[in-house]
C-alpha cells in the first residue's frame, strides 16, 4: 500500500475539510504535529472547516477544547457539528411538548437555543411520560447505561414518538490502539430492540457536507474538485465524502490502522482519493 504525502496533497486544495477525532485529536490530546498543519494552511490563505459527529458540546465550547489543548486557529465559525442539523430538525419537527435526551447537559444546548423543554433521561418517570414528544441521541455520557438505557427502550416501547441520533459515529479513538463507543453505537443497539427507525445525523448522510458547503466564507464560488474531505473512518468521512463528490484523504491515527487499511478497502469498496499516515503537514 502506497502512502501519499499529506503536504503535497493539500497544497492542490482550497478548502480542506477535517474529520475531529482521529483526524485532529484523540479524547484528550491533540495528533502530534496537528498544529504545524494549521500554520500552513494559515501561511497558504486556505478556508477550512472541521465536519464533526460530536453533538456532545456547542461550537463554541468544541472550539474551546482545541484551545485549551494548544490550537487556537480552530474558531466556532469553521465548526460543523451534526448536532447543528438535528437542531435544525427539531426547529422545524417538533413545536411543544418536552424533548427527553441521553447527553451531558453541555450536550443539551442544540435543543434549549430552540426554546424547547428538555429533560435527561435519568430524570424521566416512566409513569408520567406523556408530554414526552421526542428523544434525541446526543453523546455517550451524562447517564447511566444499565438503568438509562432500560428506562430508554421502555419509553420507546410505549411512546411513538421520533428518535434523533445527532451522532452516527459507532465508536472514536481513545488512544492508538483503543476505543470507546459512541452513541451512534449505543442507537444501533437500541434501534435493533424496539424495532424502530431512527432519524440519524451526521457523516456519511449528505446533509452535513451540504451544511458545510454552504457556510464556506473566504471561497464563495468554490468548486467541489477544490475541496478535500480528510477523515480516518472508511464508512463515515471517506464514504460521505465520496458521495458527495469531494476528493478524500484517508488518514491512519484513528479508527483505521495502517495494518488494515488496505484489507479494509478492499473489503469494503470504500476508496479514498488518497492514504496519508496522518493530517500533520
Amino acid at each position: 500500500m502506497q502512502l501519499d504525502n499529506f503536504k503535497s496533497v493539500v497544497s492542490k486544495y482550497d478548502v480542506i475539510f477535517f474529520d475531529a477525532f482521529g483526524v485532529l485529536k484523540t479524547h484528550d490530546t491533540l495528533i502530534p504535529g496537528i498544529e504545524k498543519t494549521f500554520a500552513y494552511l494559515r501561511e497558504k490563505k486556505k478556508d477550512f472547516y472541521v465536519l464533526t459527529n460530536d453533538a456532545s458540546r456547542s461550537p463554541v465550547e468544541l472550539a474551546a477544547s482545541y484551545h485549551r489543548l494548544g490550537l487556537s486557529d480552530i474558531v466556532p465559525e469553521c465548526i460543523i457539528s451534526s448536532g447543528m442539523l438535528a437542531r435544525e430538525y427539531l426547529g422545524l419537527k417538533i413545536s411543544s411538548g418536552t424533548v427527553a435526551y441521553l447527553g451531558t447537559e453541555k450536550s443539551a444546548h442544540y435543543i434549549e437555543t430552540l426554546g424547547l423543554k428538555t429533560m435527561p433521561i435519568n430524570q424521566l418517570v416512566l409513569e408520567t411520560m406523556a408530554g414526552v414528544n421526542a428523544l434525541v441521541m446526543l453523546d455517550d455520557e451524562g447517564f447511566d447505561w444499565n438503568t438509562d438505557l432500560s428506562k430508554t427502550v421502555n419509553l420507546l416501547r410505549r411512546r411513538n414518538i421520533p428518535v434523533v441520533v445527532a451522532n452516527t459515529d459507532r465508536t472514536y479513538p481513545m488512544s492508538a490502539h483503543q476505543v470507546a463507543i459512541a452513541i451512534g453505537g449505543v442507537a444501533d443497539m437500541i434501534e435493533r430492540i424496539v424495532g424502530k427507525h431512527f432519524i440519524r445525523f451526521g457523516k456519511p448522510d449528505a446533509q452535513m457536507f451540504i451544511f458545510a458547503y454552504e457556510h464556506i466564507k473566504n471561497y464563495p464560488n468554490v468548486s467541489k474538485k477544490d475541496i478535500l474531505m480528510v477523515g480516518d473512518t472508511l464508512h463515515t468521512d471517506i464514504l460521505g465524502g465520496n458521495k458527495f463528490g469531494l476528493d478524500t484523504a484517508l488518514v491512519l491515527t484513528g479508527n483505521t490502522l495502517p495494518h488494515e487499511a488496505e484489507l479494509k478497502i478492499q473489503s469494503t469498496g470504500i476508496i479514498p482519493t488518497y492514504i496519508c499516515e496522518s493530517a500533520v503537514v
